[in-house]
């Protein structure tokens, strides 16, 4: 098809103007590697532990009338776990508060008494031996009252006692009664743990035990390769264990933390002090299958080259191997590598 005569003038003088812009390329964005200083930090081994981990224990006699749960379910806090038979402790409770009824009477009887003893002793016309009569029956009848008030209080307890409840949310790992058994106070009922609050206990050194109390920071390692998790607080123990010489660190873990279970082997980073070490932004590191690399830029032109990266702290990542300070890289490792593509591209033409 014949291109017009006009268009083909048109495109002719673009052509032939040497003033008019020409569309650039969108600047790459870039980083440059610098020296920081990052926390110096040995790695240890460490096991997960709950921090509410207890066995349940029987604390009045009876025999097992229900169990709500079993191994491997999860129980809220406060929920019933187990029943037992309270026909004796009922019966000890309606006593108790049969007790407390004639208590009240005999108070108000006392009191009564004491009242009009009372009005006629201030117009003397009784003798003060009566008075003091009247006064010893009523603060008897007021320590019986208050004797049968504490006796319903404990009888409600020990009824309370024939319902096992949860003392938090968790897991149950043990059933240690049978339907039908009869237990005594004492007698371990159901052990269980709970996942909401975890800790690390991790064997220190004795060469770094001084640096790691000094600093009082770490942060436990995930197995998946994620970020580390800090840690709230560490705990010491003040002592060395004599056949190993090591000394027992809890590090205690932010409230409902995921994917940690009690058991697991996890590595924990502990801070000893401070390196100074090359890095660049993590974003700007690119993975090729097993090898990590990134793209330099310098003078416009990118290349990309393999480094060796180290521990990654927040943002930034410490290069080990391959980066010398005040090189530039790309923080878009996708668009870099595209151009570096069509740069490649017109090399070749």
């Amino acid at each position: 098809m014949a291109i017009p005569t006009r268009l083909l003038s048109f495109f002719c003088l673009l052509v032939a103007l040497p003033g008019l812009p020409v569309a650039a390329e969108p600047v790459l964005p870039v980083a440059e590697a610098q020296w920081q200083t990052l926390p110096n930090e040995v790695i240890l081994d460490g096991v997960i532990e709950a921090v509410n981990q207890s066995t349940v224990s029987a604390q009045t006699a009876g025999r097992v009338e229900n169990i709500m749960v079993d191994v491997n379910d999860f129980v809220a806090q406060g929920a019933p776990i187990m029943r037992l038979r309270n026909i004796e402790q009922r019966a000890s409770l309606d006593q108790a508060q049969a007790n407390l009824r004639e208590a009240q009477a005999r108070f108000l009887e006392a009191q009564a008494e004491y009242n009009r003893i009372r009005g006629v002793f201030e117009k003397q016309l009784v003798a003060k031996a009566q008075m003091d009569a009247a006064t010893a029956t009523l603060d008897a009848a007021k320590a019986r009252l208050e004797a049968a008030q504490a006796g319903v209080a404990q009888a409600k307890e020990s009824l309370g006692y024939t319902t096992i409840n949860a003392p938090y949310s968790g897991i149950v790992l043990e059933r240690h009664v049978q339907l039908g058994e009869t237990v005594q106070p004492g007698k371990p009922l159901m052990t269980g743990f709970s996942l909401d609050e975890l800790r690390v206990v991790a064997n220190v050194p004795q060469r770094l035990i001084v640096p790691v109390r000094q600093h009082q920071h770490a942060k436990v390692l995930q197995p998946n390769g994620g970020n580390g998790i800090a840690a709230t607080r560490l705990t010491f123990f003040p002592y060395a264990d004599p056949q190993s010489n090591v000394f027992k660190v809890r590090v205690y873990l932010p409230p409902k933390t995921g994917g940690l279970y009690p058991g697991m082997f996890v590595k924990t980073a502990f801070r000893v002090g401070d390196d100074r070490q090359l890095t660049i932004p993590r974003q700007a590191l690119a993975q090729r299958g097993e090898v990590s690399a990134v793209y330099v830029v310098k003078d416009g032109r990118i290349s990309l080259r393999q480094v060796r990266p180290g521990r990654i702290e927040g943002e930034v990542v410490e290069i080990l191997a391959g980066l010398e300070p005040g090189e530039q890289v790309a923080l878009d490792p996708i668009q870099a590598g595209v151009r570096l593509k069509d740069q490649q591209q017109r090399n070749a033409s």
